[in-house]
């Protein structure tokens, strides 16, 4: 009854995003093909072709070179993509991007209030993580971690249970891994106490040793009524 524009019509003169190219069935990179290499499209529906002047911009977590070899994509659609390549390494391979993506992702998610923070011990257990879900995962976890953060620092405890024992894994000190495996207030209080006694009271090493700052320990001791240095 009408046109409608297809996307290739619709990013005419501009970019077209792809993602996840690798995942498309044969049928699919056939049209693709097409598209790329003819420079038109015919829209659904229609019985001529339409040229299109796009910049085609795929991306993929796959191997293509190894799914081409394995016959699941089609080489000569590889080799029309695979024009200007940039490989982006795995998240656990560029860890010290991690804490700009956590602190750009918690600013957007804020909008017009105060964004969160991420206390010390929190971001060092989110550069401990191994990260199999890239920064979808990350983004996941700093939303999970949102929900259950009472007031205005994502605390150890407020990451998901996998992130926190992360450290435990790699190796950290008694009080570190208690604190940071805590979900209750007992637990974070039992922590406190510990680093206070490996640290002979002295709230500076105490403070170290949990990964908070010092005046963040000090509240946290007045709030639980826990008498120190």
């Amino acid at each position: 009854m009408k046109d409608k524009q297809g996307l290739f019509q619709a990013a005419a003169g501009g970019t077209l995003f792809l993602d996840e190219i690798g995942d498309v069935t044969p049928a699919a990179q056939q049209r693709l093909l097409r598209a790329v290499q003819e420079r038109e499209v015919i829209p659904v529906g229609g019985v001529r072709p339409v040229s299109v002047d796009v910049r085609l911009i795929a991306a993929t977590n796959r191997d293509l070179r190894t799914d081409v070899a394995d016959g699941r994509f089609r080489e000569d659609l590889f080799f029309r993509l695979n024009v200007y390549r940039v490989d982006l390494p795995a998240l656990r391979d560029r860890r010290g991007d991690l804490p700009l993506l956590a602190e750009h992702y918690l600013r957007t998610r804020a909008d017009n209030e105060r964004p969160l923070r991420l206390s010390p011990l929190a971001v060092r257990l989110l550069l401990s993580y191994a990260w199999p879900g890239n920064v979808r995962e990350l983004f996941a976890s700093l939303e999970s971690a949102a929900i259950r953060c009472d007031g205005s620092t994502i605390q150890a405890q407020n990451l998901p249970p996998e992130v926190r024992e992360a450290r435990t894994a790699a190796g950290g000190s008694p009080a570190t891994e208690r604190y940071q495996a805590t979900g209750s207030e007992d637990g974070e209080k039992e922590a406190i106490l510990d680093a206070l006694r490996q640290a002979d009271g002295i709230r500076t090493r105490a403070a170290d040793l949990l990964g908070m700052g010092r005046t963040t320990l000090w509240r946290k001791m007045k709030e639980y009524g826990i008498e120190g240095e």
